[in-house]
C-alpha cells in the first residue's frame, strides 16, 4: 500500500518533548510511523504491531533495511494479544487507525481491513492504549474530523485527556478533513493549531513544507 499523507503528517507532528524511551505503533502497515519516529528520536525501543501478514512482512523488511533496525521490532499479532501478554508500558503510542465507517466495501479484503474502522474499533483502540501507555505517556492519533467529538468523548471514558490538536485542510477553502490528536492521563489547556496542505495543486504551503520536509526527497 502507498504511503499516505495522513501517516506523514502524524509522524512529523507527534511531539517528542517527553523524550520517550519506548514507542509503540499500533496498526503499523508497512512501518512508516515507526520509521519516522526512529529517525526523529533517540528512543531505545520502537515496537510495531500489524495483523495483516503481507503488511507485517513488508514492515519487517523495511525495518531491517533501515539505519535503525536494531531499535525496531514488529509483532504479527492482534492488538488484544499484545494487551493480554505484555506487562511493559510505552512512553509514546502512535496510531493511524482504520477509520472508514461508511457501509462501503471494495473487492479487496486486505485494503478494506486497513481502511475500515470495524477492523479496529475506536473503543477497542482506546481501551488498549489506556492499558499499554505509561503514567506519563503520550498517545498520538489521526482521525477524520467528523469523528473527532466521538473519539474525544470515548477517550475520556479511559481517563485519556486531549492536550494538543491539529486541524488539517487540503486547501484554504476546503473543509477540515483530518484531526490530529494528542492525549495523556494529564488534563491541561488544549493547544490547537490549523494546517493547510496546498494553495493549489502541488503548491504546498510553507507550514506543510516545514513540518514534513525531513521525510521527502524532493520537497
Amino acid at each position: 500500500m502507498k504511503i499516505g499523507t495522513d501517516s506523514v503528517l502524524l509522524g512529523a507532528w507527534t511531539s517528542l518533548k517527553t523524550n520517550p524511551k519506548s514507542i509503540l505503533d499500533i496498526g503499523a502497515g508497512t512501518g512508516i510511523l515507526a520509521l519516522m519516529l526512529a529517525q526523529r528520536s533517540a528512543a531505545e525501543l520502537i515496537d510495531a504491531i500489524e495483523i495483516d501478514e503481507d503488511a507485517y512482512e513488508q514492515c519487517v523488511d523495511n525495518f531491517e533495511q533501515s539505519p535503525w533496525g536494531d531499535r525496531l521490532f514488529c509483532y504479527h499479532a492482534a492488538l488484544e494479544e499484545l494487551v493480554d501478554e505484555f506487562e511493559d508500558q510505552y512512553d509514546l503510542i502512535i496510531s493511524n487507525p482504520p477509520f472508514y465507517s461508511e457501509d462501503y466495501k471494495t473487492d479487496n479484503g486486505k485494503r478494506d481491513m486497513a481502511r475500515f474502522s470495524d477492523a479496529l474499533p475506536f473503543e477497542h483502540l482506546l481501551d488498549s492504549v489506556s492499558k499499554l501507555l505509561s503514567k506519563e505517556g503520550v498517545f498520538s492519533v489521526i482521525i477524520p474530523f467528523k469523528e473527532e467529538k466521538t473519539f474525544i468523548a470515548l477517550a475520556s471514558k479511559f481517563k485519556l485527556f486531549l492536550n494538543r490538536m491539529l486541524y488539517v485542510k487540503g486547501a484554504p477553502t476546503s473543509e477540515t478533513k483530518r484531526s490530529l490528536l494528542e492525549f495523556s492521563f494529564r488534563e491541561s489547556a488544549i493547544e490547537t493549531q490549523e494546517l493547510v496542505i496546498e494553495t493549489a495543486r502541488h503548491q504546498y504551503t510553507e507550514d506543510y513544507i516545514n513540518l514534513t520536509k525531513d521525510f521527502y526527497l524532493n520537497m
